[in-house]
Parts: C-alpha cells; structure tokens; sequence
C-alpha cells in the first residue's frame, strides 16, 4: 500500500526532524550568548515550524487515507499522534 508507506515516510521525517532539533540544533544554539541565540533562534524557528508543520498535516492526511483504504486502525492511531503536540 503505497499511501501507507508515504505516510509511514512522512512521519518518520518528521521525527527525526523533531530529533535533531531537540539533541542537536538547541544544545548547540544554547552555547551562543543571548544576543547570538536569539537572532539565530527567530529564523531558525520560522523554518521548523513551517517545515514540521508541513510533515505533520501531510502524515496526518496520508495516515487517515491508509486507514480508510486498509482499515488497519495503526494508521489513523499515527496520524492522530502526529497532530497531538500542537496544542
């Protein structure tokens, strides 16, 4: 199935961007001083949340198309979780 596995594909890009940012990018950035941290921060937030943004409406939409073409409820459990840290 290949919606399915682009949604499989989408969440798992999504991850690993939530990944990096979380051990890699602000442990980093939180080394700068204020000044340096922040005018890096405002950009660089800018484009994660339009990028992760993106992933997640994108796995959401594949996850509930691969659930209603296959009935298996792990794809719309997925989809649903790939929504739920935006509140």
């Amino acid at each position: 199935m290949l919606i399915g596995d682009l949604a499989l594909v989408s969440a798992a890009l999504f991850t690993g961007a939530a990944f990096y940012i979380n051990f890699a990018e602000q442990p980093a950035r939180l080394q700068l001083d204020d000044r340096s941290l922040l005018a890096q921060w405002k950009p660089a937030y800018k484009r994660g949340y339009v990028m992760q943004s993106t992933l997640a409406i994108v796995g959401f939409v594949l996850g509930v198309a691969a659930w209603w073409l296959s009935g298996t409820l792990a794809f719309l459990l997925g989809a649903v979780l790939l929504l739920a840290n935006w509140p």
